[in-house]
């Protein structure tokens, strides 16, 4: 686990209309913030990565399809520093992760269909001045595999 990362898994509130599901509540322990909500889209086949922010912190949640996220540690003094670590999470298994600032962090989508992303920053995009640093989704520097292999 690469610290500061936090997990929290969400569940369908199931009714013979469809389901509801809680994302990020203001009562909720991982609620720092709110900056803006957006969602992006990743096509199959397409790695969004690599992006960490200076000040934000994101929570996000895939609300269409499914997707591997990656993190990657390299914040200098942290305990995780040099730690990968990955999730597959979406539709097939709901939750919310908050990222720290300086964590980096991407996606792709698993199963072949377009993934959409949900995230619920706690600070909204400036686009005079991003806080956003970026690196090549295959940085040889970072020990993270994106494909999955089968056997």
């Amino acid at each position: 686990m690469i610290q500061g990362v936090q997990v929290k898994p969400l569940r369908h509130i199931l009714d013979d209309r469809g389901y509801l599901m809680e994302i990020l509540r203001d009562d909720d322990e991982l609620f720092r913030r709110f900056g803006q909500v957006y969602v992006s889209a990743c096509f199959p086949g397409i790695v969004k990565a690599w992006h960490a922010h200076r000040r934000q912190w994101d929570h996000l949640c895939i609300v269409q399809g499914n997707a591997k996220l990656g993190l990657y540690d390299d914040r200098e003094g942290s305990p995780s520093k040099g730690k990968t670590m990955a999730l597959v999470l979406g539709q097939l298994n709901p939750m919310l992760v908050q990222v720290p600032p300086l964590v980096w962090h991407g996606y792709t989508p698993v199963g072949g269909e377009v993934v959409l992303l949900l995230n619920c920053p706690t600070e909204h995009y400036n686009h005079d001045s991003p806080d956003e640093m970026r690196r090549p989704p295959f940085d040889p520097e970072i020990p993270f595999e994106w494909l999955t292999k089968g056997g």
